[in-house]
């Protein structure tokens, strides 16, 4: 039996080397692949779940997403210096400090050029995520990048993972987008009887009230309100939609869901997009990369990776800021720099995602980027968090719930079908 795995990494001696020179750690197995696979799920499943968290206490996203930027980048930093550097390097796989200096720039755009899409598809997933909700937007965006993306990758890898498989698992994404948009339109159905029975007069006078509301930005104070508002007002009612409307940064209800949906189905073709971009970086398939120069290790391509997605979510960020969209408030970098009710959760967030993207690319390297997205199970960790923190589907009729269940377990099967695809990448392939 080959124990050469550990749970997230495979560590063995360089050949021709003696045992006291070890080559830097790497996944070069499908056991180790998955478990680093299963690790990122619940990493990449958690992190949107926090942003709604804050969204939904007043925070601005703007400064949320600042925070979480600065702990993305320092992930893949500390990813970098640890298992970049530990361990010897060859001559095919070197150390991260020895590929900083090499000619490598083709590879290094194209690591940059994916970072740029992931920022831009994390961007459109915090408004989305607070005008069609956790569950849904997850579903949007991460099936896309099944059809998209898994389709890319699956030629980009030379066709590593099993077609019989991997495409049935495909297709499962597609139906489960599908019943995503059944269950977003009954739980609107749902939550506007709600609003229609309560005592407060009909849903048409309330959302012109909510409509004055929006650009009030209510912060948090103390942290005996970070439960949220389920201790207040029974989780499902009118009461606390209507509560939960007024306390929100960004105001959605009365708006027009098909804007939060057309943001989500944006994000997730960057999402599509982003992962093939990191497989050239790592792989050079195309061939871009001058003779003898190495490709660039998954530790090396994350760092620029993350490089460029800092940039461009700080640049939108910072733009946000004084020229805000969907009707929030505007705000300042001296504002942002003293605001820390949630900073701590924001910062949480960040480290998530990076910690998580890296898991991912680490199994895919390994596995193939197909069974890798694998990982875009994530909407079962977010619709938990959903249902569990935000009251989601809570108290919806029976047709909302078996939309709900049939989803989910679409979902299931398909994520199934994806890991049961996961090939072996070799090394004369790769190298």
């Amino acid at each position: 039996m080959d124990f050469s795995w550990t749970p997230f990494l495979t560590f063995s001696p360089v050949e021709g080397t003696t045992a006291s020179g070890l080559k830097m750690y790497l996944v070069e197995n499908k056991v180790g692949a998955i478990a680093c696979m299963l690790l990122s799920l619940f990493f990449l499943g958690t992190w949107p779940a926090i942003f709604t968290f804050l969204e939904r206490r007043g925070r601005l996203p703007q400064h949320t997403y600042l925070d979480y930027s600065v702990a993305n980048l320092l992930a893949a930093v500390v990813i970098a210096f640890t298992l970049g550097e530990i361990g010897k390097g060859t001559t095919d796989s070197p150390n991260f400090l020895d590929q900083l200096s090499q000619d490598n720039w083709p590879s290094v755009l194209f690591a940059m050029a994916g970072g740029v899409l992931l920022s831009l598809g994390n961007l459109a997933t915090q408004y989305a995520l607070a005008l069609v909700g956790l569950s849904v937007t997850l579903v949007i965006t991460c099936s896309m990048t099944v059809v998209i993306g898994t389709t890319v990758n699956y030629f980009l890898d030379n066709r590593i993972n099993s077609a019989e498989i991997l495409f049935p698992g495909v297709g499962c994404f597609v139906i489960a987008v599908c019943l995503a948009s059944a269950v977003r339109a009954s739980d609107a159905d749902d939550n506007k009887m709600k609003l229609n029975q309560s005592a407060l007069g009909n849903v048409d006078a309330k959302i012109s009230s909510f409509s004055a509301l929006k650009g009030v930005h209510q912060n948090y104070e103390d942290e005996e309100n970070a439960s949220g508002l389920a201790g207040t007002v029974e989780v499902g009612t009118a009461d606390f939609l209507i509560e939960l409307e007024n306390q929100r940064a960004i105001k959605v209800l009365g708006r027009n869901t098909f804007s939060g949906l057309g943001i989500a189905f944006f994000g997730g073709v960057c999402f599509a997009l982003f992962s093939p971009a990191f497989n050239l970086a790592t792989n050079d398939q195309w061939h871009t990369l001058k003779e003898g120069v190495p490709h660039l290790t998954v530790y090396t391509a994350f760092f620029y990776f993350s490089i460029s997605c800092f940039i461009v979510a700080a640049v939108l960020n910072v733009s946000f800021l004084y020229h805000p969209i969907l009707g929030l408030p505007g705000s300042s970098f001296e504002a942002y720099a003293s605001d820390w009710n949630g900073r701590c959760w924001a910062l949480l967030a960040g480290l998530l995602c990076g910690f998580g993207n890296g898991l991912q690319f680490m199994g895919g390297e390994a596995a193939g980027y197909a069974a890798a997205d694998a990982v875009q199970a994530l909407p079962l960790v977010g619709t938990f968090w959903g249902i569990l923190l935000f009251g989601e589907y809570r108290r919806s009729s029976r047709r909302t719930y078996v939309l709900l269940v049939s989803m989910l377990v679409m979902f299931i099967v398909a994520v199934a079908l994806l890991m049961a695809s996961a090939g072996q990448r070799s090394v004369s392939a790769s190298a």
